[in-house]
């Protein structure tokens, strides 16, 4: 191996690998220069199934995916890799970008989209995040098996297909920052869900917030949510920060979001788009960052159609929705007495 090979590899091992999967020659050779300027170890191929026969062989940190590639396209491509390599860390590029591919990638899984022409400033702060996401994701996996116990899927009680199809959900969402809205009855276990979802997040260090919003009085919401100053009503003797500044670096589980006053929905609503809040009775912007997770047991497009939620507000929050089937649509669930000689016995095994 020669020094320069060498140089190359150690490299590697301080910032990562990634590989190229574009059929353009000219837009490949682009890629590959911009990536070995930035010192990155890296492959190229020329289609999808070059590719997985790359990944057959080795491991790579990141892949830029071009879109349109000949027999098989790029999302096609990333499920036959994301099968096997379910953490992988994908950059999705194509000529012929929409909305809806757009959502469908993310929904999927895809780190982040770009639409061609490449900016090579942007595309190299993204390469730069991915790989950042790539080795916190490493980490998450080795904390895993120590946070099943305490809190991941062996609190969701069943072993029926709609439980695994809930898991399966929970599985591609957990570790990308997208909102999620937990749908069900009361009782179905919404947010045990909301706590796998943060438990296999890479924000799992982070804080946890929970609020129930059919428990928060409607004339205490804003103090609640945003917080407030000293001297900002009668009772306010000291600042407090609320429910949203305390989630933020971490996650923000609002349950029975559907209970909202539209008042309430309006200011929340700012605060997801400026990712930004004032308290009550404060002057000065505090910039908030966090993920959004939130629960209803209410049918919110009949909200939306009878005036009762905010459509906008419904449209940021269901970017990926996961639905709890009922305890009576699959008995199968429905726990069976131990044997006798067995008092202590686990029934529940635990699904990842």
């Amino acid at each position: 191996m020669t020094s320069e090979q060498v140089a190359k590899m150690q490299n590697y091992k301080v910032k990562g690998k990634i590989l190229i999967v574009e059929d353009d020659e000219g837009m490949r050779y682009f890629l590959s220069e911009a990536i070995e300027k930035e010192g990155y170890f890296f492959k190229a191929a020329k289609s999808g199934e070059e590719a997985l026969d790359l990944f057959a062989r080795e491991t790579f940190d990141l892949i830029i995916l071009d879109y349109n590639l000949p027999t098989m396209n790029g999302m096609e491509t990333f499920a036959k890799i994301k099968d096997k390599f379910p953490d992988v860390v994908v950059i999705l590029v194509t000529a012929f970008g929409s909305k809806d591919l757009a959502i469908e990638a993310m929904e999927q899984g895809v780190f982040d989209y770009f639409n061609k022409p490449l900016e090579i400033g942007e595309l190299r702060v993204v390469i730069r995040r991915g790989l950042e996401r790539a080795f916190m994701q490493k980490e998450v996996c080795q904390l895993r098996s120590q946070l099943e116990d305490d809190h991941g899927f062996g609190q969701i009680l069943g072993d029926s297909k709609a439980i695994h199809e809930v898991i399966e959900q929970v599985r591609k969402v957990a570790s990308s920052d997208v909102s999620v809205l937990i749908r069900g009855e009361s009782g179905t276990g919404k947010e045990l869900v909301a706590q796998a979802l943060n438990a296999y997040s890479l924000r799992n260090k982070g804080p946890f917030i929970k609020v129930n919003c059919a428990a928060v009085p409607q004339e205490l919401m804003e103090a609640e949510f945003f917080g407030y100053e000293k001297g900002a009503f009668t009772g306010a003797h000291k600042q407090k920060r609320g429910k949203f500044e305390l989630a933020n670096g971490g996650t923000l589980f609002l349950d029975e979001i559907g209970d909202m006053p539209l008042v309430t929905q309006m200011k929340i609503l700012r605060v997801i788009q400026e990712s930004e809040l004032e308290r009550v009775g404060g002057e000065v912007s505090i910039p908030v960052e966090f993920r959004l997770i939130t629960a209803t047991h209410k049918d919110l497009e009949k909200g939306v159609a009878e005036g009762e939620f905010r459509e906008d507000l419904f449209y940021r929050l269901n970017v990926v929705s996961i639905t709890l089937p009922p305890l009576r649509s699959r008995k199968e669930d429905i726990l069976t007495r131990p044997p006798k000689s067995s008092p202590n016995v686990k029934l529940i095994k635990t699904i990842w």
